[in-house]
């Protein structure tokens, strides 16, 4: 039905543009149309465009013949008709000022002149100094004659002074833009130099005018009519004055009225009070003698069950117990009569106040009479009264039915609706039910009374309304864990019931049916609202389960809440599909901004179940646009459930890979870029580097991950894509050297392929260029993204394209035989031009060459190479700064988190520690010292110790420095009493050497490693700081001794702020 009407209204468009003429607007109309794919709407605008009567081909071919107009020179041409357009503007505005100004000037002279006709001879002379001010105020102003320099000056600088109190500061701009020949800025001191100046000349030029005449004259005219004003209100309040004391005695009447009227109803409350507890104790008596009536009953029904030798026996009984059952209704008939008289004489409030229990009593007593009797076929109005006649026909019937006792005992469980009290059945219903009739019995019942009981049809509509009746009253009742197996009465209500009203009120019931449903309570209650969408149709599940299930779509409690997020994915399938992605999307949408995680996290799930439900792709973008905020939400579950089942949905079912990698690209760089800078200097490194917050590092690291889920999709479609026929069929692997080569040629465009690295890559080198060196959780993040696409496109992809990407990046030299012309240019263009560009690339890009590149399975001897070219022949460079050096150590670090590479690199730096360069060597213990931090005590027993020591025994003193800071980190890091001891064992060895650089080497290492050692190696420390403290200072420069004396104090701060043995301090003591 919606896209008929789409249809229509399209067409109406297309007709309305087409017979006004509007052809451009219709051209852009149709392109529209045709990119979303509406080609029936856009069929009629295809054929009048197409028409060669519309546009004749030779005039088509000539305006296509007809030079390009110039961008640039429209926008001129655009920018000046604008100016010309505000100028015209301006002056169209002054001379409407101009018109209203002399249409003022004109009312004023006939004004004027129709006073000096009616006013005495005072008036005469006021006018004629009103028109000798005016002859002045007329004359040309030619002949005061032109502006002095000084007085233009005032003027100019009031009129800025009026703009810029009047808040009209661009205009007061452009005003001093325009004046060109004088300083508004300065105003020298001059009888025109007041303060707000232009409202002085106004008020001036006033007092001196005609116009302060007439404003006097309208002043005393005034005055007189506010005279009369007075005296008109102060009649009024003598009114109102008069009228209050009257509503002041109507108030005092009215409130005794009142009194008396509460009194009387409190009388007559106490009234109905003392007729409500009569007919309690009524009804009790006459529950008894219901009571008494049914024992007959149930003697009869057991003497029906008796076999046929004592049945003569019963029969025999029968009469004088059925004439004792007559005496009893006759008794009940004469109750209600006595009980009717009594409510007459109660006052008519009390019947207003009692109508619907008199009218409940009155049914339940009629609906006994009848269950007794099984005859009655027809309800009994509720409120309707109970007359003597009927009840006498009723007995009569009961009377008649004495003769025929099988059809008594089968009519009761043949007639479901022979009581209208629930629970008053349920007590009778087991002992008829004890032993069924026969079914000769039965058909006996039904030939010789067929009006005894209603149709089937009426049967079961007056059970549902029995049904519908009582679960409201029933369910508040029933404890909530068991509330649920109500779930199969509530759906048969609803599902069969005629009433609109009250199936809503039943389903209103059926969602709140537990106040705080747990998760297999909503399963239960989602299951029920299924089956029954599945049985009501499409309608009715639109118009009666939607709107209820929506209700709580803002209820304070999220158990409710989950369960409308659960009826998105569920109840979508039964419903219209273009309510699937409207009502129902809006509604997802809504439950996203939820700040509950669970109803996020649902509304997730769901929305995934609801994407392939959709009839079309209108609202692709707007899934997609939910999809990424999903995934950036602060919740892990919300994250989790994300990703794994509605980003493979979205694209399962939008098939829009591209554009979701390019919204995925976008959004990773604008996460970077957004965050302010690491320093403010313009110029330097850090002013490229992000300070990233918790919220910014939390979505960069999902969105990688949603990158990394997108590989395998990825990888695919450049297979479906592969444009080469006879190696996409052979079963070797598909991005072989042979297909690399085959793609360098260029001849054919491979898109889908040619993303991860011209796109990709790109993307992944400028976020790692802004990421400063403590984000080693994004940097991880997107090694292992490198080292999934090294395994998936294989070790020929990763050799010969990725490789030379990341090379070219951090400025070495590539080779570029696989890679099609047309895009080296902008391979290269990764390479760095500046020296901050260089730094940034070894700081950002270096660690994801060596780690997710070179780091790959297959390329160990390739990453050890290159290593070696890094830390071996790089510092033998002699211009090489500690800056670069420290960002290489950084690069290396970085490696030593995967530790596959451990032994390689340990391998790598025992060269360098035998090397007889003394540059390698302090390289060496740098590195050492930073990748503490990821070994284990073996490893650093096995390697980082012995390679220490032999750093600490060179006689240089710049290594043996280098070693003693690793040392320190070692002792910070390692707790093990065997790294310990060889640590101290070489710092007493360094202490030996008795040189002033050692000494305060040591000493600054070990506070470093004071807070996080173990308590002996603490014990040892403070041992050594009393001893070096106690010995004199060899020292003679003051440098020398004020660094001694700096070192000292920290250390001394350092073990104040550690818990120490005061057992060792009192042995230092006495020593």
């Amino acid at each position: 039905m919606m896209d008929v009407e789409r249809s229509s209204l399209c067409n109406f468009v297309v007709n309305f543009l087409l017979e006004e003429n509007y052809l451009l607007t219709a051209f852009e109309l149709l392109h529209e149309l045709l990119d979303d794919g509406r080609d029936a709407q856009a069929m009629r605008l295809k054929e009048f465009f197409a028409d060669p009567s519309h546009f004749p081909v030779d005039q088509i071919s000539r305006y296509s013949s007809l030079g390009v107009v110039d961008p640039q020179s429209l926008l001129e041409e655009k920018e000046a008709i604008e100016e010309k357009l505000a100028l015209s503007d301006y002056e169209l505005r002054l001379a409407q000022e101009d018109v209203m100004k002399l249409k003022t000037e004109l009312q004023m002279k006939v004004d004027l002149r129709r006073d000096r006709l009616s006013e005495s001879s005072v008036s005469n002379n006021i006018n004629h100094a009103l028109e000798v001010h005016r002859h002045k105020r007329d004359v040309p102003f030619s002949t005061l004659g032109p502006l002095k320099a000084n007085e233009r000056k005032d003027l100019n600088c009031a009129v800025k002074e009026y703009l810029l109190i009047g808040g009209y500061r661009l205009t007061a701009m452009t005003f001093c833009e325009e004046v060109t020949d004088q300083n508004l800025d300065v105003w020298a001191n001059s009888p025109a130099s007041v303060p707000d100046a232009l409202r002085h000349y106004y008020y001036q030029y006033l007092s001196s005018s005609s116009e302060a005449a007439e404003e006097k004259i309208s002043m005393i005219r005034e005055n007189e009519s506010l005279q009369k004003a007075i005296e008109s209100l102060n009649y009024e309040k003598e009114l109102l004055m008069k009228n209050k004391d009257l509503a002041e005695g109507q108030i005092n009447a009215l409130t005794k009225s009142l009194a008396a009227t509460q009194k009387e109803l409190k009388d007559k409350e106490n009234l109905i009070q003392d007729v409500k507890h009569a007919w309690e104790h009524q009804r009790k008596e006459l529950n008894d003698c219901r009571a008494e009536i049914t024992s007959p009953k149930m003697h009869i029904e057991g003497s029906s069950s008796v076999q046929n030798p004592v049945t003569s026996s019963v029969e025999s009984a029968q009469p004088q117990a059925f004439e004792n059952y007559k005496k009893e209704i006759v008794s009940l008939q004469k109750e209600i009569e006595r009980l009717k008289a009594e409510k007459r004489d109660i006052p008519d409030l009390s019947d207003s106040s009692c109508a619907e229990k008199e009218s409940t009593y009155t049914e339940e007593k009629v609906v006994e009479v009848d269950e007794n009797k099984t005859l009655i076929s027809h309800p009994v109005e509720p409120a309707g009264p109970i007359d003597s006649n009927s009840l006498s026909a009723s007995v009569q019937a009961f009377d008649n039915s004495t003769h025929k006792p099988e059809d008594n005992l089968a009519e009761p469980a043949m007639n479901p609706s022979s009581t209208a009290d629930g629970f008053s059945s349920s007590r009778t219903l087991p002992q008829q039910n004890e032993k069924p009739p026969s079914e000769d019995s039965r058909l006996h019942s039904k030939s010789e009374t067929p009006s005894s009981g209603p149709a089937p049809d009426n049967m079961g509509l007056g059970t549902i309304q029995i049904l519908a009746d009582a679960l409201p009253k029933i369910v508040p009742y029933v404890l909530i864990n068991h509330r649920e197996e109500l779930l199969p009465l509530i759906m048969c209500a609803i599902e069969r019931h005629p009433d609109n009203a009250t199936r809503d009120s039943l389903t209103h019931t059926l969602f709140n049916l537990i106040k705080r449903p747990d998760e297999q309570q909503r399963r239960i209650i989602m299951d029920a609202c299924v089956s029954l969408a599945k049985n009501v149709g499409e309608m009715r599940t639109e118009i009666e389960l939607l709107p209820q299930c929506w209700e709580q779509i803002n209820h304070m409690y999220e158990e409710r809440r989950l369960l409308v997020a659960q009826s998105c994915g569920e109840l979508a399938e039964f419903v219209r599909p273009e309510i699937r992605d409207s009502l129902i999307l809006s509604i997802v949408q809504q439950l996203i901004e939820d700040p509950a995680t669970v109803v996020r996290e649902a509304a997730a799930h769901n929305l995934a179940l609801l994407l392939p439900l959709f009839p079309h792709m209108d609202k692709y973008f707007k899934v997609e646009e939910l999809m990424f905020q999903l995934a950036c939400d602060p919740s892990g579950v919300v994250v989790e459930t994300t990703l794994k089942e509605l980003l493979p949905a979205l694209v399962n079912w939008g098939n829009k890979l591209d554009h979701i990698l390019r919204v995925l690209i976008s959004h990773i760089l604008d996460s970077a870029e957004h965050c302010p800078p690491l320093s403010g200097v313009e110029g330097s490194v850090e002013s490229h580097l992000r300070v990233l917050g918790e919220q910014e590092r939390w979505n960069l690291d999902i969105l990688l991950r949603i990158l990394a889920d997108l590989l395998p999709h990825v990888h695919q479609k450049a297979i479906e894509t592969c444009p080469f026929s006879s190696v996409s069929e052979s079963n070797g692997p598909i991005f072989s050297s042979s297909v690399l080569e085959l793609y360098a040629g260029g001849h054919i465009e491979w898109p889908a392929f040619e993303w991860m690295h011209v796109d990709c890559f790109s993307a992944l080198i400028r976020l790692s260029c802004l990421l400063p060196q403590k984000e080693d959780s994004l940097r991880n993040r997107t090694t292992k993204f490198l080292l999934a696409v090294s395994e998936r496109f294989g070790e020929s992809y990763s050799t010969h394209i990725m490789m030379p990407v990341f090379l070219v990046a951090v400025g070495d030299a590539a080779d570029f035989t696989f890679f099609p012309p047309n895009i080296h240019s902008r391979i290269r263009g990764l390479k760095p031009r500046t020296s901050v560009a260089e730094r940034l690339a070894v700081l950002g890009i270096l660690p994801l060459l060596l780690a997710g590149v070179l780091g790959s399975p297959g390329k160990r001897e390739q990453l050890a190479d290159y290593l070696r070219k890094l830390l071996v022949e790089g510092a033998m460079k002699e211009n090489q700064s500690i800056t670069h050096n420290n960002d290489i150590v950084n690069a290396v670090r970085f490696l030593c988190t995967f530790e596959e590479h451990h032994t390689l690199i340990f391998d790598i730096l025992w060269e360098m520690v035998v090397s007889s360069n003394i540059e390698l060597k302090i390289g060496a213990a740098n590195i050492l010292k930073v990748i503490v931090t990821y070994v284990d005590a073996k490893v650093a027993s096995t390697h980082v110790l012995p390679a220490l020591i032999t750093l600490g025994s060179d006689q240089n003193l710049k290594v043996k420095n280098a070693s003693i800071d690793a040392f320190g980190a070692v002792a910070q890091h390692f707790k093990n009493d065997m790294i310990v001891d060889k640590i101290r064992v070489q710092m007493d060895a360094f202490l030996e050497d008795g040189s002033h650089e050692t000494t305060m080497a040591v000493v600054r290492s070990l506070v470093v490693a004071l807070p996080h050692t173990t308590e002996r190696f603490r014990d040892y420390f403070l041992t050594k700081i009393f001893q070096l403290t106690s010995m004199p200072a060899f020292a003679t420069d003051g440098m020398s001794r004020r660094e001694r004396a700096n070192v000292f104090c920290e250390a001394i701060c350092a073990v104040d702020a550690t818990d120490c043995q005061a057992s060792l301090f009192y042995n230092i003591s006495e020593t």
